[in-house]
């Protein structure tokens, strides 16, 4: 199938749910589920004599995608004199409306994630709660959990907290927009503008996220790009393959929640309760990291050592910012997959290596994860000091099928995403495209053109070709289907 004879978003939506099902999810939600939300009568409220700190008045703001519609953080920032600053990160309490066992927290414990596609979102939560009941909403007044930081000058956290609170978001902010006016390249964001101190905030924020990086980076973080091209639509067809750039904006959400998940792990620990960590494990395959090392003329250390890897790539980001991404994915695949696992009392940490953090947990995102919601539970739990809301052998259990299921929904997200790029391309067949070699091996040769960034495969002319190389090529065929994008190596 070419992908012209029909509309592309109608398709990529049946080949999603092909993909959804094939992987073991479940694209709808059950009627009980359904019949749950409907019965909800609105958002959270106060319990009688809960510990909730009213916030209300804080400028409290978000920034997400330009179609977010599930807001799970706002954030705030306070100095505090001699350059220190508190931190504030809003979390969406969506606990309170979806009770552990019930139908729709079956549902979110059975696929654990929402899924991104194309055309279609596979929301984790009906979209009664996460786009509205459980979303912090700009104009609402929302309970929330808080976790709180003060950050010094140096980006060092010199003290943290857990609580809960109810607060109001003054300012939906979009990354894009709030990316260029930072950056001097466009104007206040109409939403900033008209929310008094929100403009000021995003500042504030902005020079203490760059200190936690920097921090962060002097300790060995690393510094990836990989490239996630996102489909843009216009009558059901796809148009374009946009990139999506990171931008201080990003950034400043990337540290604080990395902050605030380093928070919740080191507030569950500390109270004595289990945690469900985030860890990406030291390299077991660190001998071939050095072996890509050298073949740029560089050497790496014989034992893994994150702060030599994290300077090489640096120096390989200023020297090839093209081919950039192609490394960034080689190291990604090298170093190995994160995974969750449950730290019990007592128990030996194990960090996260590519951050470069000891105490890392998921917290900041319960609207669309499912370990986030383990972790307010706990949260909630360790603040009220209840008993721990899960039994071990499920706490145990619930790690291994989130970290499978992420697995599972990248490779769903993964599949739809080269269909729509297929798509693209139906109709270019015989152009010639700029691109670049990605991966040679006895299975094949693949490249990634330029403009539009879209991988597929040399199947005519590949001898000879290496990781790294600038090449030619011209498209021969698209299977929309199948994801399939086969290229001609064009010889000059």
């Amino acid at each position: 199938m070419s992908g012209r004879d029909r509309a592309h978003a109608r398709l990529l939506r049946e080949l999603a749910r092909v993909a959804m099902l094939e992987r073991g999810f479940e694209p709808d939600f059950s009627p009980a589920a359904e019949r749950q939300a409907a019965a909800l009568r609105g958002p959270a409220r106060l319990e009688p004599g809960a510990a909730v700190r009213d916030l209300r008045h804080l400028p409290w703001a978000s920034i997400d995608n330009d179609d977010s519609r599930d807001l799970d953080q706002l954030t705030v920032a306070e100095p505090l004199g001699g350059g220190a600053v508190r931190i504030l990160i809003a979390v969406a309490d969506v606990d309170a409306l979806v009770p552990p066992d019930s139908p729709i927290d079956r549902h979110a414990a059975h696929n654990t994630t929402s899924v991104y596609t194309p055309a279609q979102i596979f929301t984790m939560l009906p979209e009664r709660l996460c786009y509205d009941l459980t979303s912090l909403n700009p104009g609402e007044d929302r309970l929330a959990v808080v976790m709180e930081l003060t950050v010094a000058a140096d980006g060092a956290v010199t003290d943290d907290a857990v609580y809960r609170a109810l607060v109001h978001n003054y300012a939906k902010l979009a990354y894009p927009s709030v990316a260029d006016w930072l950056e001097g390249e466009g104007p206040m964001p109409p939403a900033m503008a008209q929310a008094p101190e929100v403009a000021e905030q995003i500042r504030l924020q902005d020079g203490v996220a760059q200190a936690l990086r920097t921090r962060r980076h002097e300790r060995g973080a690393l510094e990836l790009q990989t490239l996630q091209p996102r489909a843009v639509f216009s009558d059901e067809q796809v148009i374009a393959l946009e990139e999506e750039g990171k931008g201080r904006s990003r950034e400043l959400i990337e540290d604080f929640m990395i902050a605030a998940n380093g928070v919740s792990a080191r507030f569950l620990a500390e109270a004595g309760y289990p945690v469900l960590r985030r860890v990406v494990r030291t390299p077991e395959r660190w001998d071939r990291i050095v072996a890509v090392a050298a073949e740029y003329g560089e050497a790496l250390p014989a034992d893994p050592d994150a702060a030599a890897l994290e300077a090489f790539l640096v120096r390989r980001r200023a020297a090839d910012p093209l081919r950039f991404p192609d490394l960034s994915l080689t190291i990604i695949k090298l170093i190995g997959s994160g995974e969750y696992a449950v730290e019990w009392p007592g128990q030996p940490v194990t960090g996260h290596f590519g951050l470069a953090v000891r105490d890392y947990t998921h917290s900041t995102a319960p609207n669309r994860r499912f370990p986030d919601l383990i972790t307010q539970r706990l949260l909630k739990a360790a603040l009220a000091g209840a008993p721990v809301p899960y039994a071990p052998e499920a706490l145990e259990a619930l790690a291994k099928r989130c970290t499978d299921k992420e697995d599972d929904a990248q490779k769903v997200e993964r599949q739809v995403r080269k269909s729509a790029a297929a798509c693209l391309l139906a109709g270019q067949v015989g152009e010639e495209f700029d691109a670049i070699v990605t991966g040679a091996s006895a299975k094949g040769t693949w490249v990634r053109t330029l403009h539009p960034p879209v991988e597929g495969k040399v199947v005519q002319g590949a001898a000879g070709l290496d990781v790294g190389e600038r090449v030619r090529v011209r498209l021969v065929d698209t299977d929309v289907q199948r994801g399939f994008i086969d290229f001609a190596r064009v010889r000059r």
